[in-house]
């Protein structure tokens, strides 16, 4: 009986002090964010059936998805739905640009809750726009995630496409909040026209992301820098290397499975993946510690 309430005495003596370090404890949570660039489609049709891409990200394991040329199944949201559902998980939130009329939609997978969701018109290009989503990140803070898909044909458009995005980006997103952008923007070099339009809201300088290799290109061949993931200064400044097994890329990961030493930590990556036939992009992978 006597080591019964001295135990429930030193109980009430440490409950006060539980309760005092746990708000402690929670000023220094931190939330790890992956986010990936995706024009990942696959086979004859720019479609995801194929499986390469997916089998891609659930390597890689993302909590933001920016995903291109988003064609699942027959079209349909059912089919939607069970995709990223097998893919990254039932709780898991999508949002891809209406379809009608477009063939190459873009779209927005997170792990995070989607606050509010639309697109912005592409005027250069009639089979997609941009779509965005604003997610609720722990903390109560707010991050614009951008997927967009730039003109493959004129460097012309794809400036004209840039100005517009930075402006939607100046007159519609609060400047408290937190901005991403990324996806296929079928650049020919770095210093195109478009990505200096761009520049005047993201961050576009060099350093930029390597595969294992060093290679910084993201086209099928390895030759042009086809896609690219930006953020706002906010987010740029808690940006962390990308650690994948041993390796570690201090400026963001080209992920190319022929060039991976050990596939090991990205089952159920295969080795030929990121050259099936019809896969054209290879997905940029960036790591943020939000605190």
């Amino acid at each position: 009986m006597h080591s019964l309430r001295g135990s429930a005495f030193l109980a009430t003596l440490l409950i006060p002090l539980v309760c005092a370090l746990a708000p402690v404890a929670a000023l220094h949570a931190e939330t790890h964010v992956r986010i990936v660039t995706a024009n990942l489609t696959s086979g004859n049709h720019q479609d995801y059936s194929p499986g390469h891409g997916a089998r891609i990200l659930q390597g890689l394991k993302p909590d933001i998805v920016l995903i291109q040329e988003f064609n699942i199944g027959d079209g349909s949201e059912t089919a939607l739905r069970q995709w990223v559902n097998q893919t990254f998980g039932q709780d898991f939130h999508v949002w891809r640009e209406e379809q009608t009329g477009k063939g190459l939609p873009n779209g927005i997978i997170s792990r995070f809750p989607i606050i509010s969701k639309g697109e912005w018109k592409d005027s250069e290009i009639s089979n997609r726009d941009f779509a965005w989503a604003q997610l609720g990140l722990p903390g109560n803070r707010k991050l614009w995630a951008i997927s967009v898909h730039l003109s493959h044909e004129d460097k012309k458009k794809r400036a004209a496409e840039a100005a517009s995005l930075a402006k939607h980006i100046q007159d519609e997103i609060p400047a408290e909040d937190l901005v991403v952008l990324g996806g296929d923007f079928n650049t020919k070099g770095r210093r195109e026209t478009c990505i200096q339009n761009l520049s005047k809201v993201l961050e576009t300088a060099a350093p930029y992301p390597v595969d294992d290799s060093g290679n910084e290109t993201s086209n099928e061949v390895r030759k042009q820098p086809y896609d690219w993931l930006l953020a706002d200064k906010d987010l740029q400044a808690l940006m962390v290397p990308v650690k994948v097994g041993e390796q570690k890329f201090a400026h963001g990961w080209v992920f190319d499975s022929h060039v991976v030493p050990d596939l090991t930590p990205l089952a159920p990556v295969q080795a030929d993946d990121s050259h099936a036939k019809g896969m054209q992009h290879l997905p940029i992978i960036k790591d943020f510690v939000l605190p």
